[in-house]
């Protein structure tokens, strides 16, 4: 592969985000309390029928000797607010994550706690849902056919860690390929996603140390924050200068009581943040990070592959070069279309997590034809399989990913994120219209994401289109007309010319009393339910 030189042309600059109006945070908080208090209304009824025990959709009854699974705000939580909404989570798919998918249709007879599959095939949906950015998701000669022959050759499995008989030269194959593609020395692959953040970090870093990461940083990287026993300082999503004020005072006060300087302090941002569909500031990150001799980790699960011309990730999409950011991580499991992850960096910091991280002495190794789907999806994305079919992959998912956030726009929608990133977020706010949004597209035979409290803030509630270089201009038309149907018929254009008014008034409010929509005021709400316990 060419070695990746960081010499691009500067991104496109930062959209401007669409704010909550005060008219609407209003009224989803109304929402909320409406659905605390029927959800008392409703145990205290369950209270009254079963005086000597709940029913099965009420609260949990311990076994004798034990304590309870959840708490009293998680247990309300979980079964007034979110079981309402279940069926439209983790929906069974019966077919490969291409364009179109095959869904199954499945029933509760029990108020969403557990589930039945009903029909095998219950719509054959337009896939706006999947992380399958290129298209490999689905069979492909040039990519499937290699991968069909390893696991001929080497089997499903190595049933072994990588530090003791779980290392091929398949594996060595990667790593080689990874660490050219990505222009570091060197690389070390995982065989699951989640635990390359989580057991690279602890690896990295340690008592003593700092960790100073965003606050919209995945749930990966905070448990491996969590179990490295490195303090952690948080900074404002994607703002250098709050970066740079948490750095320069944890550099002048040191470390808590003895005040002796930090050992290592390890920046860690991601490239395309995939709740938000923004792409990090990285060019001012490295400047701070080499102002005040930091060191710089990176999470390009949802950029490598899927931004830049190349496909290289946000360090080419933002002009940087990859010698600046100190660690590389990121993830096969989207524009890859497998599974685990890598860490690129220079050969002595690859060799020590590489000998010291868990990820290496417990887990089992990346399976051989999961490592050659990788190989062979590197060798389509930068060419070297003699066609230009992997530069027109990236460029067709920029061109689908642009185009529907554009046209969401002119809807009126609340959309987030940037040009060229393949994460399109719409805001929906109110939780009653989370369930709605979903039916109602999957009615019209479109498969979508929608995330809730707790993987948001509780008044920050979306929907998250994922396009792919596999989708048509007409599979994005089709998906755009349901959306501009559904969205008009739950009022969802908040910056529609028939919501003006609202939005003077908003202003005028917002003018007046100075009110700024933060992200934590859901803690408002998460107070309300520990009050009613």
């Amino acid at each position: 592969f060419p070695m990746a030189s960081g010499k691009t042309s500067a991104p496109p600059p930062k959209a401007q985000r669409d704010e909550i109006s005060f008219f609407i945070a209003i009224l989803t908080y109304i929402n909320f309390a409406t659905l605390i208090i029927l959800g008392h209304i409703r145990d205290l009824v369950a209270r009254l029928l079963h005086p000597f025990g709940v029913h099965a959709w009420g609260q949990e009854i311990p076994i004798p000797g034990y304590g309870t699974l959840t708490d009293e705000v998680e247990s309300f939580f979980a079964r007034r607010i979110y079981r309402r909404s279940r069926d439209v989570f983790a929906r069974p798919v019966a077919s490969s994550p291409g364009a179109w998918i095959d869904i199954m249709e499945r029933t509760s007879d029990d108020y969403g706690r557990t589930f039945t599959i009903k029909k095998r095939v219950a719509h054959h949906a337009l896939n706006l849902g999947s992380y399958n950015y290129l298209g490999f998701g689905e069979y492909s000669e040039a990519v499937t056919e290699p991968v069909v022959e390893c696991m001929n050759k080497c089997g499903v499995s190595t049933a072994s860690p990588a530090a003791e008989l779980g290392t091929m030269d398949v594996h060595h194959e990667l790593e080689r390929s990874v660490a050219r593609y990505l222009g570091k020395p060197a690389a070390f692959v995982y065989g699951m996603g989640f635990a390359t953040n989580s057991l690279s970090i602890p690896s990295l870093v340690g008592k003593g140390c700092l960790i100073i990461s965003d606050t919209f940083n995945h749930a990966s990287i905070v448990v491996g924050g969590r179990g490295s026993g490195a303090k952690i300082a948080v900074f404002a999503h994607d703002d250098p200068v709050d970066l740079e004020r948490v750095l320069r005072k944890a550099i002048s006060e040191g470390q808590p009581r003895t005040h002796r300087p930090w050992r290592k302090i390890l920046i860690i941002v991601e490239g395309v943040y995939s709740m938000e569909g923004e792409v990090c500031r990285l060019k001012e990150i490295v400047e701070v990070k080499k102002k005040y001799k930091a060191y710089l980790y990176i999470d390009e699960a949802h950029s490598i592959g899927a931004m830049g011309k190349t496909g290289r990730g946000v360090v080419e999409h933002c002009g940087v070069d990859s010698a600046d950011v100190d660690v590389m991580m990121g993830t096969f499991t989207k524009s890859f279309a497998s599974a685990g992850g890598y860490v690129a960096a220079n050969q002595e910091v690859v060799d020590h997590i590489r000998s010291v991280s868990a990820g290496s002495a417990y887990a089992i190794s990346i399976p051989p034809g999961v490592a050659m789907q990788i190989i062979q999806s590197l060798r389509v994305i930068s060419g070297e399989d003699g066609t230009d079919l992997g530069a027109r992959k990236i460029a067709q998912l920029h061109d689908n990913a642009n185009y529907m956030r554009r046209e969401m726009k002119k809807m009126g929608l609340h959309v987030l994120g940037e040009e060229d990133s393949p994460v399109v977020p719409m805001m929906i706010y109110m939780p009653g219209k989370i369930r709605e949004f979903s039916v109602r597209l999957l009615e019209r035979n479109v498969a979508i994401v929608v995330v809730g409290f707790p993987a948001c803030a509780l008044s920050l509630s979306r929907a998250r289109f994922c396009v792919s270089a596999g989708h048509t201009r007409e599979d994005i038309d089709y998906g755009l007309a349901q959306i501009a149907e559904v969205t008009e018929m739950l009022q969802l254009r908040y910056n529609s010319p028939s919501r003006s008014v609202w939005s003077s008034v908003s202003g005028f409010l917002r003018q007046r009393f100075r009110f700024v929509y933060q992200p934590r005021r859901h803690r408002l709400i998460t107070r309300c339910l520990q009050l009613t316990q």
